[in-house]
């Protein structure tokens, strides 16, 4: 393909489906962050960062195993697309 005929599948002007993370600091120092979308997507962390890291893991992980088992999905509606 000639140089700047190049289309990408996905751009930045594309609404990118989202999700959500919700952060909060415990009285004792931990991080606590949830997807309240995903029920049960609630994880604790040392660190913001740990704790946003963990959540976004746990998410991917349901919405794999959802897949997976054949449920629907709507957080990911649109996102892929069959060529």
């Amino acid at each position: 393909m000639a140089a700047g005929r190049y289309r990408p599948y996905y751009t930045a002007e594309m609404d990118a489906p989202k999700l959500v993370v919700e952060l909060e600091r415990e009285d004792d120092g931990r991080w606590i962050s949830e997807v309240a979308a995903l029920p049960g997507v609630l994880v604790y962390g040392q660190t913001r960062d740990e704790a946003l890291a963990r959540v976004e893991a746990l998410a991917l992980r349901v919405l794999a195993d959802r897949l997976e088992h054949g449920e629907t999905v709507p957080e990911l509606s649109g996102l892929f697309s069959a060529a």
